[in-house]
């Protein structure tokens, strides 16, 4: 399947949805706090997304059961909310979709509850650093590939791994569209689609400290790396116009 190009009048109209993204993972991370559980979130969530007039587009998601993901600790992407309250040390992934107007948005951050120690502390900085520096490196006419050698290499960087087997996407009237973006590379870099204006795609740089290889837990969903050990998830949308990679989910 081709790669979408969008005009200026369909990104406008992506911006909206992302905005909606990026204000609704500031809501819930503004209540995110000791004590707090999971589902009290994602009902703040799904309360906020729904004053918009949109809706949180992971709801009924290929069957998941919640309106965000909510990941805690070693659980790194797709975490379901539950009644688990938030405790001192914790380290939380949200991740949030939204579809206004027939157009999807979607967006990531990763944080601490209180104090949380320096390793959570370097893995979290990792997958934003990580995240920002690959915007800040695309051109028009690089190959996703490349991009993705980026991601890997700005993670290692770090001392950590990325996550096998997940990636970002191309995003538009679906919330996952060609092409897949991994955080990895396992062939040429000089091979693929390259990056055009009017591209859509997410970028999510998901990270584990010793071992990218997932597992995925009892309830279907949750990811974790087989090192069982705390990770991280970050997620911008970004658009391409007059050769740049814009922010649609700026927060």
């Amino acid at each position: 399947m081709a790669i979408a190009i969008r005009n200026i009048k369909e990104i406008d109209l992506l911006r909206k949805s992302n905005s909606i993204v990026a204000q609704s993972l500031q809501k819930v991370k503004e209540y995110a706090k000791v004590g707090v559980s999971l589902n009290d979130l994602d009902k703040i969530a799904d309360d906020f997304i729904l004053s918009f007039g949109a809706k949180p587009s992971f709801k009924g998601l290929y069957g998941f059961p919640k309106s965000i993901c909510l990941s805690v600790n070693d659980v790194i992407i797709h975490g379901i909310p539950s009644d688990y309250k938030l405790k001192k040390g914790d380290i939380l992934g949200v991740d949030i979709g939204v579809e206004y107007g027939g157009w999807y948005g979607d967006g990531a951050i990763t944080f601490g509850i209180d104090e949380i120690n320096k390793v959570d502390e370097k893995i979290i900085k990792c997958s934003y650093d990580t995240l920002l520096n690959a915007i800040n490196s695309i051109r028009v006419g690089m190959r996703f590939k490349e991009l993705s050698f980026i991601l890997q290499s700005n993670i290692e960087s770090f001392g950590f791994v990325p996550l096998k087997g997940f990636c970002g996407h191309g995003i538009g009237k679906k919330p996952h569209e060609e092409p897949e973006i991994p955080n990895f590379i396992e062939s040429s870099v000089m091979q693929g689609p390259k990056i055009k204006n009017g591209m859509v795609f997410c970028i999510e740089p998901m990270v584990c400290q010793t071992n990218g290889n997932p597992k995925i837990l009892n309830d279907k969903w949750s990811v974790v790396s087989e090192d069982r050990l705390n990770g991280s998830h970050y997620e911008h949308t970004i658009a391409i116009v007059d050769n740049k990679a814009i922010i649609l989910t700026e927060y």
